[in-house]
C-alpha cells in the first residue's frame, strides 16, 4: 500500500503522514483523536495498549533463545508511562563468551563464509521479505520500547530496514578484488576476505536502523556477528533476528545479547577472539570502546558518535521554509538524533522573523501517545535522558538565553518534554556546546559568511550540517568549508542505503552505509605468483 512506499529520504516526509494512511485502520490501534498542542492529554488519556505480543525476551546464542548464564533479568520500560513491558535476560561476560564461541565456530567451521555469495544474498533477500511482511508488528515493538511515533516507525523506519537489507543482499556477490600489474613476471591479485567475528554495539534511538546499518554489511561480507543491543530497547532486534533464522541463516552466524555497557559491552569490546568492533553511541563511550579494543587484541574499530550539527540559514532564505526545515532538523525523533541540527545559525537580517516563526511552530507541535494518529513527538527514552534534558534547559535559562517556548515537562506521566526553543544563544553556553539529545532548539545570530563558517566549525563534533540558501556560490563554498561528514543543502536528514554516513573529529571513525561500509568488514590480501615465460605482463 502507499504507506509502505519508502522514500530514499526522511526530510519532512514524517509531517505528511496521517492516520488515514491505513496504518490505524486495521484494528491494531484505535483511531483516537489527536492530542492537542501543549495539552495535558498525555496525562489524562489512557495509553493505547499495543496488540503485538512480546514473545522473545531471552538471549539468542547459536540459533537458540536461552537464559543468561546468571539467570538475571532486567526490565525494559514503556517510556509513555515508565511501566515495565517485559523482563529481559541480562547478558554479561560469560554470555558474551558463549556467543563469541558460537560465532567463531560458525565462521571457522560453519557454512556462512564458505557459502556462495549468491546464496548469502538470497537469505538476506528472504529476510527483507519477512521484515516487510511483519512491518506493523515490528513497528509496534519499536514504538512501545522506544517511544517514537508509530507512523514514523511503520511508514519510514521499518521500510528503510527492509531496503537496507535488500541493498546489502545486492552487494554480497559483487565483492571482489583486483588483478594488479607489477614490475616483473608476477601475477598479482587482491582478495577481499571477511574479517571474522564482528562485535557490534547499537544504540537506543534508532534500534532497528542501526541494526541494519551494522548487521547488513557484516553478513554480506561473510562474517559472523555478536550484537549487543541497548538495554533500553532490546525487543525489536530479538524479534527480527528470529525472522533472519527463519530466512535460512545458519546457527551461530548472528548472536544477540541484551545487557549493559559496563558488563556485556565491555566484555565484547575487549574480547580476544573478536576480530572487529563497531559501535554507535556517545563520544564518551566511544573512547572507552577504542581503549578496550586497543588493550586487548588491537582489533579494528569503527565508531559513529555524537554531534552538535549546525543548521545555517542565510538572509536570502524563504523564512517559512527555513523555519519548517530547521524545526524538522532538530525535533525529529524527539531530538534524539546524533546528527540533529541543534545549533540553528540565522543571519541577523532575518533573525527576529525566524525566531518568532520558530516559536510558533514549536508551540503547534503535536505531542502525545506515539500510538495515536497525527502525533509528531512522543516521550524521551527514559528518566535519565528526561532529567538530563531538563537540566540543560535550566542551564540555558540560567546562562542568559531567552526561553521562547516550552521548557517544561509535558503532562504528569511518562517522559514527555515540551518542544523548547531558545533565542539569544551564545557559542559558549552549554546548550550551544553539549549534545543535549532532546527537543531543545538553540537559535544563534550571525553577520557574515566567514564568521558563521568559523563558528560552525568551532565544535569538537563534526557529524553533519545543514545549509539553507538560494545562492549556489554560497552553498558550494560552505559545503567545502564545513568540517562534517554529511552536509545537506536545503534539506536535512536525507538518508539512503547507498549514501555513506559518519563523522569528522570526535564524531567518529569510519563510515556506515553504502559501499564504504563494506570496508569495515573486509581484509585485503595481496597474492603474488611468479610467472614462467609469460606471453604478456
Amino acid at each position: 500500500m502507499a504507506a509502505r512506499r519508502i522514500s530514499s529520504r526522511l526530510s519532512r516526509s514524517f509531517g505528511s503522514v496521517s492516520s488515514s494512511s491505513g496504518l490505524f485502520c486495521k484494528g491494531r490501534f484505535p483511531s483516537a483523536g489527536r492530542v492537542g498542542k501543549y495539552s495535558t492529554a498525555a496525562a489524562i488519556e489512557e495509553p493505547i495498549t499495543p496488540s503485538v505480543k512480546v514473545n522473545y525476551t531471552q538471549l539468542l546464542i547459536n540459533g537458540n533463545f536461552v537464559d543468561s548464564a546468571s539467570g538475571k533479568t532486567f526490565p525494559t520500560l514503556d517510556p509513555r508511562t515508565g511501566d515495565v513491558i517485559a523482563h529481559i535476560s541480562e547478558g554479561d561476560a560469560e554470555d558474551i563468551n558463549r556467543a563469541v564461541s558460537a560465532a567463531r565456530k560458525a565462521f571457522d567451521e560453519g557454512p556462512w563464509p564458505k557459502m556462495t555469495a549468491y546464496e548469502r544474498s538470497r537469505i538476506l533477500l528472504r529476510f527483507a521479505d519477512l521484515i516487510e511482511k511483519h512491518n506493523d508488528e515490528i513497528a509496534a515493538l519499536e514504538t512501545w520500547d522506544n517511544g517514537k511515533p508509530y507512523e514514523q516507525a511503520a511508514n519510514i523506519e521499518i521500510p528503510m530496514v527492509t531496503r537496507l537489507f535488500r541493498y546489502y543482499a545486492g552487494w554480497a556477490d559483487k565483492i571482489h578484488g583486483l588483478t594488479i600489474p607489477a614490475d616483473g613476471p608476477y601475477h598479482v591479485q587482491t582478495l577481499h576476505e571477511p574479517i571474522g567475528v564482528a562485535g557490534q554495539i547499537i544504540p537506543w534511538n534508532f534500534p532497528l536502523l542501526m541494526y541494519a546499518w551494522k548487521v547488513g554489511p557484516a553478513l554480506a561480507c561473510g562474517n559472523s556477528v555478536v550484537l549487543k543491543t541497548a538495554e533500553q530497547t532490546p525487543l525489536s532486534a530479538l524479534y527480527v533476528t528470529k525472522l533472519l533464522h527463519e530466512a535460512g541463516l545458519p546457527p551461530g552466524v548472528l548472536n544477540v545479547i541484551s545487557g549493559f555497557g559496563p558488563t556485556a559491552g565491555a566484555a565484547l569490546a575487549s574480547h580476544m577472539d573478536v576480530d572487529k568492533i563497531a559501535f554507535t553511541g556517545s563520544t564518551q563511550t566511544g573512547k572507552v570502546i577504542l581503549e578496550l579494543a586497543a588493550k586487548s587484541n588491537l582489533k579494528p574499530v569503527t565508531l559513529e558518535l555524537g554531534g552538535k550539527s549546525p543548521f545555517i540559514v542565510f538572509d536570502d532564505a524563504d523564512v517559512d521554509k527555513a523555519v519548517e526545515l530547521a524545526h524538522f532538523a532538530l525535533f525529529f525523533n524527539q531530538g534524539q538524533c546524533c546528527c540533529a541540527g541543534s545549533r540553528t545559525f540565522v543571519h541577523e537580517r532575518v533573525y527576529d522573523e525566524f525566531v518568532e516563526k520558530a516559536k510558533a511552530r514549536a508551540v503547534k507541535r503535536v505531542v502525545g501517545d506515539p500510538f495515536r494518529g497525527g502525533i509528531e513527538q512522543g516521550p524521551q527514552i527514559d528518566s535519565e535522558q528526561f532529567n538530563k534534558i531538563l537540566k540543560y534547559i535550566r542551564a540555558g535559562v540560567d546562562g542568559g538565553a531567552s526561553l521562547e517556548a516550552g521548557g517544561e515537562r509535558f503532562g504528569d506521566k511518562g517522559f514527555y518534554i515540551e518542544p523548547t526553543v531558545f533565542s539569544n544563544v551564545k557559542d559558549d553556553m552549554l546548550i550551544a556546546k553539549d549534545e543535549i539529545f532532546g527537543p531543545v532548539q538553540s537559535i544563534l545570530k550571525f553577520k557574515d559568511l566567514d564568521e558563521v563558517i568559523r563558528r560552525a566549525n568551532n565544535s569538537r563534533y563534526g557529524l553533519a550540517a545543514g545549509v539553507f540558501t538560494n545562492n549556489l556560490d554560497i552553498a558550494n563554498h560552505v559545503t567545502r568549508a564545513l568540517r562534517a561528514g554529511s552536509v545537506w543543502i536545503n534539506c536535512f536528514d536525507v538518508f539512503d542505503a547507498a549514501i555513506p554516513f559518519g563523522g569528522y573529529k570526535m564524531s567518529g571513525i569510519g563510515r556506515e552505509k553504502g559501499i564504504y561500509s563494506l570496508n569495515n568488514y573486509l581484509q585485503v590480501k595481496a597474492v603474488v605468483t611468479p610467472l614462467t615465460n609469460p606471453a604478456w605482463l
